[in-house]
């Protein structure tokens, strides 16, 4: 596994000791490949995942370089939750076919609970107590919203930790590895720093302020109802969300 934001010498010896798969972001691809530490010429499947969250982040360039190096003969797999016109315009020139856009699973249950900004602190508190989920995943959205639900919840006796993009790379993989291992109950998150979390068995998504866009809110329960499990996702909408 191969990302920035964290010295490259490890993932460097790891890379010379040899590898059969490599999962890497695209921006350190790329300077290990221009380190002369990587080459893709032997690669002989290539996956791009969550596509439509490389074009918001502005990595589509960087998938545009990466294309080339990579050898005509090989087996493509392309994985988007949305299809806005870039991400087909991309598709088409790397596939044969795409699947309809924007599916939710239909593994996972919604439902809508209407309360106003200053109640919503009391609503969260009330349903974690209630519900019997052992792992929930909080959606905030602003990195100050998502450390103020942190202090609610660690006040009120229920253990959550906030990652967001001023989290460093070491305390947000601190705060995922305490939520997979269930030292940590709750993971509050911004839709940045979620892009990263995969739990096959996650029950619970609640959204405690609604994103602004329809295709963010397909990411944000998709990380419930995953291998086959079943998952529940609550929206919290307060009066001037729900247009």
């Amino acid at each position: 596994m191969i990302f920035g934001g964290v010295n490259q010498r490890p993932q460097v010896d790891a890379l010379q000791r040899g590898i059969d798969l490599l999962v890497a972001t695209p921006g350190r691809l790329l300077d290990l490949i221009g380190q002369g530490y990587v080459s893709l010429s032997d690669i002989r499947f290539f996956v791009l995942d969550e596509a439509d969250r490389m074009l918001d982040m502005g990595f589509i360039h960087d998938i545009k370089r990466i294309l080339p190096l990579l050898p005509k003969e090989r087996q493509t797999l392309f994985f988007s939750a949305t299809m806005p016109s870039d991400i087909v315009t991309l598709a088409n020139s790397m596939l044969v076919t795409v699947t309809p856009p924007a599916s939710v699973v239909e593994t996972i249950s919604q439902s809508v609970m209407f309360a106003e900004k200053a109640e919503k602190k009391d609503l969260l508190i009330s349903l974690l107590r209630e519900r019997s989920e052992g792992s929930v995943l909080v959606f905030s959205r602003t990195k100050h919203g998502a450390d103020r639900i942190a202090r609610i919840l660690t006040k009120a006796g229920i253990e959550g930790r906030a990652i967001h993009g001023d989290k460093s790379q070491g305390a947000r993989e601190r705060a995922m590895n305490d939520f997979r291992a269930g030292r940590c109950r709750v993971l509050i998150a911004t839709d940045i720093a979620a892009r990263g979390i995969d739990i096959s068995e996650l029950p619970l998504v609640i959204n405690y302020d609604l994103p602004e866009v329809a295709e963010t809110y397909v990411h944000r329960i998709g990380r419930t109802g995953r291998a086959g499990h079943d998952g529940t996702a609550i929206a919290f909408c307060s009066e001037d969300e729900r247009p």
